[in-house]
């Protein structure tokens, strides 16, 4: 059985001035182990080139996953996409990453930046076969996928940047290469790669890009299970069944809330040894269970992980906050943002006393809608999640 699994991360700057980016990036699934990843430039910058590329990376999704071949999507966009009075062209450059049972990858490029491909860690000079499609020169590679495998596909956003200032002629290819070789070894998630990647670009660009740019970045990994515990049965003749269940689960498991680990505590037949030291103000400190691999406090401490799993998936600002902090709510963040593949969730449906407090901001709706919310974010990070009530 085929254990790899594809992590999937984008981040984009807009041209200095204007509020759309002329790039966009889409993503469709196939199944569980397929995909279709179109990152598009639209020509120019603004919305003119907003609206080309999200029709262009829409087009070309939409109908590679229902598997139609590049020379209908090609021919649909040039019939569909209005064009441009001042070059005469019709649509987007645009990238192709096409994962297919994560085993194989098809890249197809036209006129965008080439594709970096790093295998254990260092360059590699993946074959491309030359194709002309409606008179346009396209490049179409096939490569076997292996663990550790990464691919950036950019807009040239990424090698203009800082032309005339950094540098002469702007971020050379080579020298891009180079800085994603000194980080692939450090293990960072493809969100995290294409963040740090852009947010050179914009240094380059000395804060005001002159084009808009946008790096996604593949990850080939093998798949890592996740289980997190979130509050007590409603019946507590289920605490046995849930827990069993919770426990056969093979990976890391996770227990959030004080009277939860007191439950688990008991199941265990382990002493319960909670902490005093609050590593953060507003985060409350976490305990430690033998057998458990993490214990924290629950809604607060469930709430924040949400909020850093919302910025995640816009800017990622926050990541400096929870990649390095000890608090509960960062442990928890690295362990399902960056670890984490498949991710089980066991939800008690039992009413706390404490939260029946009017005083409180924390009501049972509340702490549903935090695993409804949570649970979305993570499937967006192309996390498999399953979600069990008790």
């Amino acid at each position: 059985m085929n254990d790899l699994c594809a992590d999937i991360g984008y981040k984009s700057i807009n041209h200095y001035g204007e509020q759309l980016c002329g790039d966009h990036v889409d993503i469709v699934e196939q199944g569980d182990n397929s995909t279709v990843i179109v990152l598009a430039d639209g020509l120019g910058s603004g919305v003119k080139a907003s609206i080309l590329s999200t029709l262009t990376s829409k087009i070309i999704s939409t109908m590679m996953a229902e598997g139609l071949g590049l020379e209908d999507c090609v021919s649909t966009i040039a019939a569909t996409l209005p064009v441009c009075s001042v070059r005469g062209v019709a649509y987007s450059t645009f990238t192709i990453m096409h994962l297919i049972d994560n085993q194989r990858v098809e890249i197809i490029q036209y006129d965008n930046p080439s594709v970096i491909m790093l295998r254990e860690d260092e360059h590699y000079d993946y074959p491309k076969t030359e194709m002309s499609i409606g008179g346009k020169r396209i490049y179409k590679s096939v490569i076997k996928l292996q663990e550790g495998d990464i691919f950036v596909a950019m807009s040239d956003g990424c090698p203009h940047a800082g032309i005339g200032m950094a540098y002469n002629f702007g971020w050379r290819l080579e020298d891009i290469i180079s800085f994603v070789e000194t980080l692939a070894p450090v293990g960072y998630t493809a969100k995290t790669l294409s963040t740090m990647l852009v947010d050179e670009c914009n240094k380059l660009y000395g804060q005001k890009p002159g084009d808009d740019a946008t790096a996604c970045v593949v990850r080939i990994r093998k798949r890592v299970p996740m289980n997190l515990l979130f509050g007590s049965p409603a019946h507590r003749d289920d605490d046995n069944r849930m827990l069993s269940l919770f426990f056969s689960k093979e990976g890391k498991h996770i227990v959030c809330g004080g009277t939860t680990s007191t439950v688990v505590a008991r199941y265990l037949h382990k002493e319960l040894r909670p902490s005093l030291n609050f590593v953060a103000d507003d985060i409350p400190p976490t305990a430690e269970i033998e057998g458990v691999d993490l214990v924290t406090e629950g809604v607060i401490t469930v709430n924040k992980v949400l909020s850093y799993a919302q910025d995640y998936l816009k800017d990622n600002e926050t990541y400096s906050q929870w990649a390095y902090k000890q608090d509960g709510a960062s442990q928890i963040a690295r362990l399902l943002f960056e670890e984490a593949t498949d991710i089980n969730f066991f939800v008690g449906r039992a009413i706390n006393p404490a939260h029946q407090n009017p005083d409180l901001p924390i009501n049972f709706s509340i702490k549903m809608n935090l695993v409804k919310d949570l649970c979305d974010c993570l499937q967006k990070m192309g996390k498999r999640v399953k979600v069990s009530y008790f």
